[in-house]
């Protein structure tokens, strides 16, 4: 199992659980998504927050059980006591078009006729397409790309930024060789 700690970060439909799940694969470690702290189980899935003391302690709990993982999903805003644990953080970003055709096509295959007009879901996943439309222009509380760009900036770790465009093999690929030559470039002193 590989020792390194990378979180993945963007967008909702840039494919970062995607590419998470890959590199864990590749590394021999395990993967966690910030989603499964973030959002307390319901049915239907992503309505209620988990206190963020709750969320903290249940991914310090998960990050601490192995020594080395993947993190995908956003930490912006509540997870900065986490950032000391990262080895690289990896922004994957997207054309604004491709990727909310991606987030359409996930929703449509994840709740069915329950998002169409007059389904159980509707409102929820129309709200949230709006939401993750307003992504890059940053016009929208929460996750945005003004925010995300702002933390990557502060982060002490290497940040990587890929255009997830291109097949998740070859991402993994730039990651893994990311990591090598930053495990192999010579440590400043003092």
């Amino acid at each position: 199992m590989a020792t390194v700690r990378i979180h993945l970060t963007g967008a909702s439909g840039s494919g970062t659980t995607t590419l998470g799940a890959e590199l864990a694969r590749r590394l021999a470690c395990p993967h966690h998504d910030t989603d499964s702290f973030f959002w307390l189980p319901t049915d239907p899935p992503f309505l209620d927050a988990r206190p963020v003391a709750a969320r903290l302690a249940m991914l310090e709990a998960a990050l601490g059980a192995s020594d080395g993982w993947v993190l995908s999903g956003s930490l912006d805003g509540w997870g900065d006591p986490l950032i000391p644990r990262f080895d690289l953080v990896v922004f994957l970003a997207l054309d604004p078009d491709v990727r909310m055709a991606r987030i359409r096509t996930r929703e449509g295959s994840r709740y069915g006729a329950a998002i169409e007009p007059g389904g159980d879901m509707h409102e929820a996943s129309t709200a949230f397409l709006s939401w993750a439309e307003a992504y890059d222009a940053g016009s929208r509380p929460g996750r945005s790309r003004p925010r995300h760009d702002a933390w990557l900036a502060r982060l002490p770790c290497p940040v990587l930024r890929l255009d997830t465009a291109r097949p998740v093999a070859d991402l993994a690929d730039t990651v893994l060789a990311s990591l090598t030559a930053a495990s192999s470039s010579p440590r400043p002193s003092g």
